[in-house]
């Protein structure tokens, strides 16, 4: 578990939170824990980028990308692009 330290809390704020947490019977780090859990948004779950995929997920999405290109577009040969870069 990660440890934070906070400096230069002002002395006002901290009895604010101080009684707060005594009203609610906590220590004063549970109730920073239980502030920070109300107040940040919740988790959410591992957004697709963060997911790994599987070889077959991967060529699906492949060939769903390659049915959206236009087909009316005439692409370059890549071996005459590289054979013209290489003999630049």
């Amino acid at each position: 578990m990660a440890t934070l330290h906070l400096q230069d809390v002002p002395e006002d704020l901290y009895v604010r939170l101080e009684q707060l947490a005594k009203s609610q019977h906590r220590t004063i780090s549970a109730q920073v824990i239980s502030l920070l859990e109300s107040t940040l948004p919740p988790q959410t779950p591992q957004s697709q980028s963060e997911t790994p995929k599987s070889v077959t997920e991967i060529l699906a999405e492949i060939n769903r990308r390659r049915e959206q290109l236009p087909t009316d577009v005439e692409w370059p040969d890549s071996t005459a692009l590289i054979r013209e870069d290489r003999d630049r």
